[in-house]
């Protein structure tokens, strides 16, 4: 763990304000207004995790803009380079667009101290970024049109368009499966070849992957675990397998945009999603906590057990728009 010391001399004040005991509302803050967030969750999740952020800040109310990481993130650079960002705080897919905005400066960094309770590989070592919550991107399958297969392998092998995968172009998650994926010497650039041969489709996002495999649309599918297994949980034909090659992670990190209208709100809603309370809400939702001291939700497997494919997310900030143009023209997007 990193030392208390380090984060402390970063976080200033933010370490001496006190708490009042049993809450998360700072005894010397009280944060109000309006915050705008930018966010790439499932809209009745970003509803839901608004909604338990304003119960514990009343004062605070929650405007949301929600679509696909590329969409955002397309939008949000188009207002920041009008010099008139809208966003206070940004809640997105992964790490590596993170990456991307602290290089241009985009962000204001905070040093939560709810983040002593996270591993520093889970969050930006400057503060400009944390994780939110653990999403691995694995193989879902329609239990009564298809066996198991066990690998990204097999997986490319599935002939006659019955694979379904979200496009990088649209969703954050793939756009990082795309970078570290091609950059496993066992799978590479021939893996989504190979897909491309079999004729996989494509969809905007990990949402209509599920939908396709469950409605028996396509027999398989590539999507981030906890859609499928929130959907499995709740009666759909589909089960979810972890390949043995491994499986890549993000973190949905959240991040506060620099010259932030309401910065003490925003602070307030990266302490939220960190502290006890707000890790609950993520698997009360159906997410993996990133925190130990939150139990996950039904079946997942332990962080400890599982096989992680990942590359340097700043290395894959910088080739990402590379990437994502060489995925389509392979694809013909």
């Amino acid at each position: 763990m990193r030392p208390l010391s380090f984060l402390a001399v970063l976080c200033g004040v933010a370490f001496v304000q006190p708490f009042v005991e049993g809450s998360l509302h700072p005894a010397l803050a009280q944060p109000s207004g309006t915050l705008r967030l930018y966010t790439s969750q499932p809209d009745a999740d970003a509803q839901q995790t608004a909604a338990a952020f304003q119960a514990a800040y009343p004062e605070i109310s929650v405007e949301i803009f929600r679509s696909g990481t590329e969409e955002v993130i397309s939008r949000f650079l188009l207002e920041a380079e009008a010099g008139a960002p809208q966003a206070d705080i940004l809640l997105i897919a992964d790490a590596p667009t993170f990456e991307l905005l602290k290089s241009r400066d985009l962000l204001e960094p905070y040093c939560s101290p709810e983040a002593e309770a996270i591993a520093p590989t889970y969050y930006d070592e400057d503060c400009h970024y944390f994780g939110t919550k653990i999403l691995a991107t694995v193989i879902v399958y329609n239990t009564a049109l298809a066996e198991p297969i066990d690998s990204w392998a097999a997986l490319a092998e599935v002939p006659d368009a019955q694979v379904v995968m979200p496009s990088p172009t649209y969703s954050g998650a793939a756009a990082y499966n795309l970078g570290v994926i091609t950059r496993n010497p066992a799978l590479g650039w021939s893996w989504y070849e190979a897909l491309k041969d079999n004729n996989a489709v494509l969809v905007q996002g990990n949402g209509a992957v599920v939908r396709n495999v469950a409605a028996g649309e396509q027999s398989y599918g590539m999507v981030v675990d906890f859609l499928a297994i929130r959907n499995r949980n709740e009666g759909s034909p589909v089960d979810v397998i972890y390949p043995r090659e491994g499986v890549p992670l993000i973190t949905e990190p959240v991040g506060i945009v620099k010259g932030a209208a309401n910065l003490e709100a925003a602070q307030a809603f990266v302490d939220f999603l960190l502290s006890q309370e707000g890790q609950q809400v993520a698997v009360d939702i159906g997410y993996m906590p990133l925190r130990e001291d939150v139990t996950p939700p039904e079946g997942f497997p332990a962080l400890s057990e599982l096989t992680v494919l990942s590359a340097p997310a700043a290395e894959l900030a910088e080739t990402r728009e590379a990437d994502k143009a060489r995925f389509s023209e392979l694809f013909g997007e």
